[in-house]
């Protein structure tokens, strides 16, 4: 048996406003089906959340997963598929996309019930279902729990328990953060709570955190397809090409080549530059010697220079405009994006931070610089800054209000005991 394990395709990903975005994470999606789908003969496709980046689709984008799913279905591959954060219904409506696809035999999306608290399962029957067979491979699907992720693993343990088939080869979909392999400052589902699955399940796909990992070849998340974000442009990211053997043993092969659209980051330090015109040939001699030139047949780059420290002039006077233009000639980038982040030296905060930080790492300190401050908080830095990262990052996600709300009392009632 073999099957595909996508995850965080994002769909209709507007990224920096440039038209050519959408298409991008349609065409890397598109060239994954077909490489690692269609051509390798798989059982079934699984799509671990965050199939679309927004709840609200445009009809672009709904076009492009029309296209990708007909393609699976004339191929008589079936896919499979769970909500995530930023595809999932709202709480006082029965409608979202995915569920419009299950219902035109395009996916299956597996949601469990939930009566009086408690998690459940009901077979796929008639578009609807928790789980589904495909094959020897029993496919369970979970809801996008968020910060209630270890809340919900005792239940989803005892729920597929209930549910196994002899001699099936038993999967759950969960799109969730992991401790310790998190990207996101908000909190994570903890190894110990994860691991309660190992007594029901063969295989755990997982979803959410862009970035590749595995744990115990048991547990894997193959990352986004494609890079939404800037910041993201280190994390290893790709597929998951799994076969099964008779005795559930598993290989699981990453795969990252497929085609996406290269991204780079250039650090550039402006200390000690008196005149903008001088700076602007020094910016330009870096990006010649470091940034990777676009490829034939391949698509073009996008390069973010980075300003960094103290910078001798005002901010106005320097030339985005020139350098943006001349970079974009010598490397045949799609689009150059400065991001400046120099500042005069009596607004230093966070000016002594390696130039090449992420941004989640530049937020903090940041942060932590204004919390330090105020010396009712100063005892209790670290904690106050993942409780304003945390609020903002579950707001970032289209979160529930209501989810917003308990997480914010989570932390403060952390912070009151602690202070």
């Amino acid at each position: 048996m073999k099957f595909l394990h996508i995850s965080d395709v994002h769909l209709g990903c507007t990224r920096y406003n440039l038209p050519e975005s959408p298409r991008d994470f349609f065409d890397a999606w598109i060239d994954v089906l077909q490489r690692y789908g269609v051509e390798e003969r798989v059982d079934f496709v699984i799509m671990c959340g965050d199939f679309f980046h927004k709840r609200n689709v445009p009809p672009e984008t709904m076009n492009y997963a029309v296209a990708g799913l007909q393609l699976m279905k004339d191929a008589g591959i079936p896919v499979v598929a769970i909500e995530g954060n930023h595809d999932q219904k709202h709480n006082d409506s029965e409608y979202s996309w995915l569920r419009s696809l299950a219902n035109w035999n395009l996916l299956h999306l597996l949601e469990p019930t939930n009566a009086d608290g408690k998690i459940g399962y009901e077979k796929w029957n008639d578009g609807c279902g928790g789980f589904i067979d495909i094959g020897r491979a029993r496919i369970f699907g979970s809801h996008w729990y968020g910060a209630s992720a270890n809340w919900a693993i005792p239940m989803l343990t005892s729920a597929i328990k209930e549910n196994r088939r002899e001699g099936a080869f038993h999967l759950l979909m969960l799109h969730t953060d992991v401790e310790g392999h998190q990207t996101h400052p908000i909190p994570a589902l903890s190894l110990s709570a994860l691991k309660e699955l190992k007594s029901v399940t063969d295989y755990v796909a997982l979803g959410h955190t862009h970035m590749h990992y595995e744990i115990d070849n048991w547990a894997f998340n193959p990352g986004s397809i494609e890079v939404t974000n800037i910041a993201e442009y280190r994390e290893k990211r790709g597929v998951f090409l799994v076969e099964v053997a008779e005795d559930n043993s598993i290989s699981a092969k990453h795969i990252d080549d497929y085609r996406y659209r290269p991204f780079q980051r250039i650090p550039f330090n402006v200390d000690g530059f008196a005149d903008a015109k001088e700076l602007t040939e020094a910016v330009l001699q870096t990006v010649s010697r470091e940034a990777h030139a676009s490829e034939a047949e391949k698509p073009q780059p996008i390069i973010e220079i980075i300003l960094k420290g103290q910078l001798g002039f005002p901010n106005s006077v320097l030339e985005m405009a020139e350098i943006r233009e001349r970079a974009k000639v010598t490397t045949g980038a799609l689009h150059i994006r400065i991001k400046n982040n120099s500042v005069p030296v009596d607004y230093a905060v966070a000016a002594d931070i390696e130039e090449d930080a992420s941004r989640e790492k530049l937020e903090r300190r940041v942060v932590e610089d204004l919390i330090v401050r105020d010396n009712r908080y100063k005892t209790n830095i670290t904690d106050i800054s993942e409780a304003v990262i945390g609020a903002k990052r579950l707001a970032l996600s289209d979160e529930e209000p209501e989810k917003i709300a308990e997480f914010i009392a989570q932390r403060s009632a952390t912070n009151v005991r602690s202070i």
